[in-house]
């Protein structure tokens, strides 16, 4: 005599809501978001609404991007582009969390203050700016930008 295999199927709105969750985390960012990884930590830049911004988004599209970085001055973490951005200097006085372009081709993350001629990209999302000192004042020379 042969016995019959029973087989739970999962509630289908169940599946649904955990198939939207996983697409959710696999998508990537808001248009006006860049995410931001100095060696263990990560966090989201949210980016102004400018060309060198829209520039910088565009550059991630097809690929992450990793940079050299080090630090300057106990305030802030250079990065070399490599590619020069369209840029529109202002004299600004910098918080902990901007993130500016400096001679058009150099991205800089502050946990610290300064006065300088830069272009505004963004802002770190609030909820990061605590642990931004010791993330970017740390010896990580590499800083990797994406949009996922």
């Amino acid at each position: 005599m042969m016995s019959k295999r029973i087989v739970a199927t999962p509630d289908t709105n169940e599946s649904k809501e955990q198939a939207k969750m996983k697409k959710t985390a696999e998508s990537t960012l808001a248009d006006h978001q860049i995410r931001v990884t100095v060696g263990s930590s990560s966090f989201i830049v949210n980016l102004e609404d400018n060309e060198t911004a829209k520039a910088l988004r565009e550059m991630l599209a097809d690929k992450d991007l990793t940079i050299s970085a080090s630090n300057y001055g106990g305030f802030e973490k250079v990065c070399q582009l490599g590619k020069t951005l369209p840029r529109n200097d202002n004299q600004i006085t910098t918080e902990a969390g901007d993130v500016m372009l400096y001679s058009g081709n150099q991205i800089v993350f502050f946990y610290g203050a300064n006065s300088w001629s830069y272009t505004k990209i963004g802002k770190v999302e609030a909820s990061s700016i605590e642990e931004l000192e010791s993330v970017l004042s740390g010896s990580e020379t590499e800083v990797i930008l994406s949009i996922k």
